[in-house]
């Protein structure tokens, strides 16, 4: 009877522990949960990661995965990670605690090519992505309801209408979530989904509204013209695309004559300029300046392999002595993506990154709700660095990690469907 017992015990384990599905469903989940999560908290996006990661091991095929590794989409951010990881052997005078803290925020750029063989396998990312919207639109209602009645701030220190994170992180996701929306109000029109398709529009439209008349960063302002552009161009006829711009153009006037909030943000621009440009002060438009303009001639010092995996504190603390004002600060990220790769890695390191954007836009060129909420994320990305290092950031990394990991594996699995489909 012991061994009997013993030998079913063994069994059952084997069987639970060879269960493929149940596991890639847990792994679904944990990926659900890091959506959920990732608007509010940050520590529950690296406790759902790592019960991801230990649910999808018990799934990988490891041979079919190294072959998937070496596709473009999946092989462009291991390189990029693996430039970082190198960097750390020619950071002269810089100490290795700080070459390891260097190496962090390009980390998470390994989970994209894992996402994308786990989402290939899987038939629910569609999951991740509705998680995501709905989590957003907590935020965003959270935001509006702050913003109607300031009595309900959650934390008397927070900005109005920003609930949890910073306006910045909250625009990011915002933006996403709103050309996500009309793009997929789009395909459901088509589809004759009416209701649906209205629904989303009015979601999408709210969270625009909610970032010309409560909270948003000024960069997301640079990305939201651009991205306006990309989907008219994606999903109308030239005349569509016409009537839709002169739309956005009146509906933007009218904008500007309604928001004192968005007039407000554009004005500071010139004041913050003028109070650099003539006093030295510490504004934001004069700290991205002094940063971009110090880190060019970092740049200059060493422009084909950079100064190394962590440099870049080290250098402004060095470059800020003696001084005075915006050009004392010290920062571990220029606010700009390309050049807080070309201060660390030079021209190798820019070479790197854009490679792994272009490979990842052409990930995204084809059609489907997928492609074009991955092409969202990598043009928002994109546009948003050149103002800010969004891809080595926590929160703007980890939604292009996401966004790409899960939308490129939802295209590839469809992909694979229809070459299938055209073999039979």
């Amino acid at each position: 009877m012991t061994a009997n017992a013993s030998d079913l015990s063994a069994h059952v384990s084997t069987s639970v522990w060879r269960n493929t599905a149940a596991w890639t469903k847990a792994a679904d989940i944990a990926v659900v949960l890091i959506a959920i999560s990732l608007p509010w908290s940050t520590s529950l996006v690296a406790i759902f990661a790592v019960a991801w990661l230990m649910f999808l091991i018990p799934t990988i095929e490891w041979q079919g995965f190294l072959e998937s590794i070496k596709r473009p989409a999946c092989a462009a951010p291991l390189l990029l990670f693996a430039l970082a990881v190198a960097g750390t052997l020619w950071a002269a005078d810089i100490s290795w605690s700080d070459r390891l803290r260097g190496i962090n925020p390009a980390a998470k750029l390994l989970a994209i090519p894992v996402l994308i063989y786990h989402f290939e396998r899987s038939g629910r990312g569609l999951w991740v992505m509705l998680a995501f919207l709905a989590s957003c639109t907590a935020v965003m209602l959270t935001s509006w309801l702050m913003f109607v009645d300031p009595r309900i701030l959650l934390n008397p220190l927070r900005s109005p209408g920003v609930p949890v994170k910073n306006y910045i992180a909250q625009s990011q996701e915002f933006a996403l979530c709103a050309f996500a929306a009309f793009g997929a109000a789009v395909y459901l029109l088509k589809a004759q989904r009416k209701a649906w398709a209205a629904l989303l529009l009015v979601l999408g439209i709210g969270f625009l509204a909610n970032m010309v008349f409560v909270a948003s960063s000024r960069t997301v302002f640079v990305c939201i013209p651009v991205l306006i552009v990309i989907f008219a161009a994606k999903h109308f006829s030239t005349r569509g695309f016409l009537l839709l711009m002169a739309a956005v153009i009146a509906a933007s006037a009218l904008a500007w004559t309604a928001s004192p909030y968005l007039r407000m943000r554009a004005g500071m621009i010139g004041i913050e300029y003028q109070r650099y440009h003539e006093s030295n002060a510490v504004t934001s438009v004069g700290e991205r300046l002094e940063f971009w303009r110090k880190s060019i001639k970092f740049v200059a010092e060493a422009p084909l392999v950079g100064h190394g995996t962590g440099s870049t504190k080290t250098l402004f603390t060095q470059d800020a002595v003696g001084q005075t004002g915006a050009s004392a600060q010290i920062i571990g990220n220029p606010h700009n993506q390309t050049l807080n790769v070309a201060v660390q890695w030079g021209l190798i390191g820019c070479l790197a990154l854009y490679a792994m954007w272009v490979v990842h836009l052409r990930l995204f060129s084809g059609v489907g709700l997928a492609a074009w909420v991955g092409l969202v994320a990598v043009v928002e990305n994109f546009v948003s660095s050149l103002l800010n290092s969004h891809l080595f950031d926590f929160h703007e990394g980890w939604i292009y990690v996401l966004a790409v990991g899960v939308a490129g594996g939802m295209v590839a699995r469809a992909s694979r469907t229809e070459d299938s489909a055209g073999q039979a």
